[in-house]
């Protein structure tokens, strides 16, 4: 029988980094199980990539603390490049209660440390944007160290430094079930043979409810499918732009090679494995596209260049971390809500942290815990793309 100290199911952006994160703390004797030819075949190679601080809680503003210096040294420090592109994401706010609610996050952002983020008048977004339309733009809100990263890139690298420094990928392979015993976890069983190991994360993304469910664990996360449409090349609109945020309809977009990758979360959509992109959307992005920079009026965009994938969803929309109650040595590293990519060093660190000592320092653990939903401890972020 294999066997290892730590087995991760799932080898996308989350598992990869906390493979690293074990290795970067001594522990080599892991192994990751992904069911694809290859990694990166579920949520993480459809990401938008966008890595951001400007959030509204204190956990999720402590992850990107963590999460974005980590993306800005990851060459330097792992060897591989992630593609860290610090062009800010500006959300534009149409409505009073729209800035209001960015000033309280602001005040928060400050309080954690965030250095660049700072609030904006509305003629200055519209100056510094001409193309936008800005009649109605009354402030906002920008932060210079958020951007983008290329998650299939970070992915790569996590993978490849915990592989140099003995973590073991099988690919190709399917987790079929555990063996537990009154001390928890024994085994892990898969189709290639069972595998030997007392403590398992599951890193499934957006199928890690049947992961756990395997390990009788009742996990509230659901797929939500996200619907992304690149444009051919535009030079209308500046490359050096930011992410912008419409915050009247939750629009957004940001430059992505010669073109642009546009955004929104329809509120039609339900939960579902659905990862099919529907062609009727390209209609429904490109009105709220234009309507906000008209000159995307003229923006080529080729349906057949356009994808789906999915978000992993909670219902607070923060991810779940650490062990399960009740399960003994299996650990949750889930529902991330869009925030995976962003939040994938802060979530290796910490649950490197919680399998080796049990507790953290990066954030107060328990806030995120399975618990939480049991206890009625949900945590309100409405901060979410």
């Amino acid at each position: 029988m294999h066997t290892a100290d730590v087995v991760i199911v799932g080898g996308g952006i989350v598992g990869s980094s906390i493979a690293y994160h074990l290795t970067e703390s001594g522990c080599s004797k892991i192994l990751v199980i992904e069911r694809e030819s290859a990694q990166g075949k579920g949520s993480t190679g459809k990401s938008m990539g966008g890595v951001r601080a400007q959030f509204s809680t204190p956990v999720s503003i402590q992850m990107s603390l963590y999460s974005i210096p980590f993306y800005a040294n990851f060459e330097e420090h792992l060897g591989y490049p992630c593609d860290y592109r610090p062009q800010g994401y500006l959300f534009c706010a149409t409505t009073a209660q729209q800035m209001a609610y960015l000033r309280t996050n602001y005040a928060q952002q400050l309080k954690m440390g965030l250095k660049n983020v700072r609030l904006m008048q509305g003629d200055e977004i519209g100056s510094m944007f001409p193309q936008l339309r800005a009649d109605d733009i009354v402030g906002g809100s920008f932060c210079s160290t958020d951007g983008f990263v290329d998650p299939y890139s970070a992915m790569t690298g996590f993978m490849t430094c915990a592989a140099d420094r003995g973590a073991t990928l099988w690919k190709n392979t399917v987790v079929t079930g555990f063996t537990r015993d009154a001390n928890g976890i024994v085994s892990v069983e898969t189709t290639r043979g069972p595998v030997a190991a007392r403590k398992v994360v599951n890193c499934a993304g957006a199928w890690a409810a049947g992961v756990a469910r395997l390990a009788g664990v009742d996990l509230p996360v659901e797929p939500l499918r996200r619907m992304l449409v690149p444009s051919e090349p535009f030079d209308e609109f500046p490359h050096t732009a930011p992410m912008i945020v419409d915050m009247s309809n939750g629009f957004h977009f940001r430059p992505e090679a010669r073109g642009f990758l546009l955004a929104w979360n329809d509120p039609e959509e339900t939960s579902s494995f659905k990862t099919d992109f529907d062609p009727a959307f390209v209609e429904k992005i490109l009105t709220r596209a234009a309507d906000r920079v008209p000159c995307f009026a003229n923006l080529p965009v080729n349906p057949k260049r356009a994808w789906a994938g999915l978000y992993e969803m909670t219902p607070d929309h923060h991810p779940i971390l650490g062990e399960a109650p009740g399960v003994r040595g299996f650990f949750l590293a889930n529902g991330f809500s869009g925030h995976g990519v962003m939040h994938a060093p802060a979530t290796g660190k910490i649950l490197s942290d919680l399998i080796l000592t049990g507790k953290t320092e990066l954030i107060d653990a328990s806030l995120l815990s399975l618990a939480r939903f049991a206890e009625g401890r949900l945590i309100h972020e409405t901060a979410v793309l």
